[in-house]
C-alpha cells in the first residue's frame, strides 16, 4: 500500500516514535499521540484507522530509516569490511545515544507477541530483511558460512542492544565491536570491522 506523504502523518509518526519508544506502546494512548503531534482526532483517523495501524506504521517507519542508513553506508563504500564496520559503529552510536531504551523492534515484538498480529509481522519482516542484508554482506566477504554468520551477527546485535539498555552503554558498544572483530577475520588488505 502506497501512503500519500502528509505533514500531519509525519508529525503523528514522529510523536508516536517518541512516546512509544520512551514509555512503551501499550502504555501510551492515541490521545497522547494526537496531543503531541498537535493534530485533531479527525486528522489522526484520516491517516490511521486505529492505534494498531499507527503502531505498524511506526515499526515500518523505523525499518525504512534503518534501510536508508544502510543505503547511505553503501553509497559511502563498497568494501564489505568497511561496510560492516560502519554498521557496527552505527549500532554502537545508537546504544550510546541519550534516551536509549533498547531495540524498538524487540520492544514492539514483546508488546505484540501474537505472530499473526500485523505489528509482530512488521517486526519479523524487518528482521528478515536485516538478516538477508548480512548474508549478502558476508557472501561478498567470502565468509565460510554466511547464513550462520548472519545469525551470529543478529544475535550479537540483539545482545548488545539489551546490554546497552540494562548496563553501561559504552561497555555494550565496545563488547559488540570486539565480538564482531573475532567473528569476522578480515581477508588480505582489509582491516577488522
Amino acid at each position: 500500500m502506497t501512503v500519500r506523504p502528509s505533514a500531519a502523518r509525519e508529525r503523528l509518526l514522529a510523536a508516536a516514535a517518541q512516546v512509544f519508544y520512551a514509555e512503551g506502546i501499550h502504555a501510551v494512548g492515541v490521545d497522547r499521540v494526537i496531543e503531541r503531534a498537535q493534530v485533531t482526532r479527525a486528522t489522526f483517523y484520516r491517516h490511521f484507522p486505529g492505534k494498531d495501524d499507527l503502531v505498524r506504521a511506526y515499526v515500518e517507519h523505523a525499518d525504512a530509516a534503518i534501510r536508508a542508513r544502510l543505503d547511505a553506508a553503501l553509497a559511502h563504500t563498497s568494501d564489505p569490511y568497511q561496510l560492516l564496520g560502519l554498521l557496527v559503529e552505527g549500532i554502537g552510536e545508537d546504544i550510546c545515544a541519550p534516551g536509549f531504551r533498547g531495540c524498538p523492534f524487540i520492544n514492539a515484538a514483546a508488546e505484540f507477541p501474537d505472530p499473526a498480529h500485523p505489528v509482530h509481522q512488521a517486526v519479523v519482516a524487518h528482521r528478515a530483511w536485516f538478516r538477508a542484508a548480512l548474508v549478502q554482506l558476508l557472501t561478498t566477504m567470502a565468509y565460510p558460512d554466511p547464513q550462520l554468520g548472519a545469525d551470529a551477527l543478529v544475535m550479537l546485535r540483539d545482545g548488545a542492544m539489551v546490554a546497552g539498555y540494562l548496563g553501561p552503554p559504552a561497555a555494550a558498544r565496545d563488547n559488540l565491536r570486539a565480538a564482531v572483530a573475532r567473528l569476522i577475520e578480515p581477508g588480505p588488505g582489509h582491516a577488522a570491522p
